[in-house]
Order: C-alpha cells, then sequence, then structure tokens
C-alpha cells in the first residue's frame, strides 16, 4: 500500500489534464487562491494602517466628490422657471424683430424705425441741451436745463456700467452704430434707450406744464422708442421692460441730488 501511493502521486503529476494550463479560470488553483487572498489581506491593512495615520479632515474631503463632477438630477423651480421665461423672451423677441434687416416683413420701414430710435439718443439730447442752456436767460430754466444734464449724464454712466456687468447680446447679430459707440451703448441689458426715454417723459412731466394732449404724446413717444428697438433687432422685450425701470430710478436719483439754483450758477459761471 505505501508503495502504490507514491506511484499514484506520480501518474497523477504525468497526467496532462491535471497540469495548471488546462484548469478553468473559474477555479484556479489553490496557490494562487492563497496567494491573492494573502495579497488581499496584507492590502486590507496597509490602508487600514494608512487611514488610522490620516486625520479625518482628509478623510472627509476625500470622500466629498468635486462639484463639477456632480449632476443636478433634480433642478430647482426657479430654475426652471427662469429658464422657461428666459426661451419665451427670446422666442417672442426674434418675432417681433419685423425690422432687423433688409429681408425682413417690415424691412422696408427699418429706416423710419432707426429715425425714431434716433429720437431717443443721448448725444442729440446733450448737445441740445448745451444749446437751450446757453441761449436761456432765467434762473428757473438754468436750473432745470443743468439737472437735465446732470440725468442725461448720469443715464449714460448708470446704462453702461450695467451693460458691461451683463454683457449681453441681442436677439439678432446687429452691429451697433457710431452713436451708439460714442454713448458706450453696445450690449443689449439694459436698453440705454428705453431708460433714457422713460427718464426723460418723468422728468418732463414733473418740471414742465404741458397740457394733456401733450402729456399723453409723451408717454406715447417714451413707448414706441422703447419698442423699436425691439423691431430693428437691437434688444430683447426684457432689455426694454428693464430700462423703463431703470430709467424711472434715475429720475428719483436726479431728484434726490436736486442741484439748486445758487449751485447751478456756480457752475455756469465756471463753465
Amino acid at each position: 500500500m505505501p508503495a502504490s501511493q507514491p506511484r499514484s502521486r506520480a501518474r497523477d503529476r504525468n497526467n496532462v489534464l491535471n497540469r495548471a494550463e488546462f484548469l478553468s479560470l473559474n477555479q484556479p488553483l489553490k496557490g494562487n487562491q492563497e496567494s491573492r487572498s494573502s495579497s488581499r489581506k496584507q492590502s486590507s491593512q496597509a490602508g487600514a494602517a494608512g487611514a488610522q495615520n490620516t486625520n479625518p479632515k482628509e478623510r472627509r474631503q476625500s470622500q466629498q466628490l468635486p462639484e463639477e463632477d456632480c449632476m443636478q438630477l433634480n433642478p430647482s423651480f426657479k430654475g426652471i422657471a427662469f429658464n422657461s421665461l428666459l426661451a419665451i423672451d427670446i422666442c417672442m423677441s426674434k418675432r417681433l424683430g419685423v425690422c432687423a434687416n433688409r429681408a425682413s416683413s417690415w424691412g422696408g420701414a427699418r429706416s423710419m424705425i432707426n429715425l425714431l430710435g434716433i429720437t431717443g439718443h443721448g448725444i442729440p439730447w446733450i448737445a441740445g441741451t448745451l444749446i437751450c442752456l446757453v441761449k436761456s436767460s432765467t434762473l428757473a430754466g438754468q436750473e432745470v436745463l443743468m439737472n437735465l444734464l446732470l440725468a442725461l449724464l448720469l443715464d449714460i454712466m448708470i446704462v453702461a456700467g450695467l451693460q458691461k456687468l451683463a454683457k449681453r447680446k441681442g436677439p439678432y447679430d446687429i452691429t451697433p452704430g457710431l452713436l451708439d459707440y460714442l454713448t458706450m451703448d453696445t450690449y443689449a441689458f439694459p436698453a440705454g434707450h428705453a431708460s433714457r426715454v422713460a427718464m426723460l417723459s418723468k422728468f418732463f412731466l414733473n418740471h414742465l406744464v404741458l397740457a394733456i394732449p401733450l402729456r399723453i404724446l409723451l408717454v406715447l413717444w417714451a413707448l414706441c422708442v422703447g419698442f423699436s428697438r425691439v423691431m430693428i433687432g437691437r434688444h430683447h422685450i426684457t432689455d426694454v421692460l428693464s430700462g423703463f425701470v431703470f430709467g424711472y430710478l434715475q429720475f428719483r436719483l436726479v431728484e434726490l441730488i436736486w442741484m439748486s439754483s445758487n449751485t447751478c450758477q456756480m457752475l455756469i459761471s465756471i463753465w
């Protein structure tokens, strides 16, 4: 019996079916299993030792994923509402841009709409205010004109600053004109023409004695100038509406810092 056992072992060793290269991949050798299990134990022990050596703060930071790798599967209601309103604004502004170019449905009226927009530009109003200030001989007229000039200059600076911060493009790729570059009115939000006509109409309604038909025409002129900028594809609807709001706020600011007659006379004498 003892002699037969070594013979059977030698026979098993020489049998090619018992060699490692013929074994199934799902049933690895016992030696390989033992070596893999020992290496896993060693690596787990080393990892546990390293984790014990590290600070809890470092462990917390390593577990946190960077913000850009996280995907928001449940966006907030405010984000959905804002994006929806923005899409509606862009769509409606493109549809109302009937004079955006010569090929548009109202392309033939583009020159007339541009002329209407010039009536709300800052450069003609500043030049006209200076001419009237030079020709004015009354203290009340000079006071009103000096504060009007201050309001126009504030409007240009505030709108230019807001546009530089927002840097919003218009619904169509319209190149700004020379007068727009002079007043730094090169972006869409807020609409400079809308803020200016809103401020001017409120200023004239408060400080000039006008008949009711003229007051109605003044308000209609402000509305037409504001929405003419949408028709030529220069601004969105929200740009014009926000321009009206900023124009009213600018008027309130001028009312707060209103220059007295003595201050105006001193500035005129220096000039």
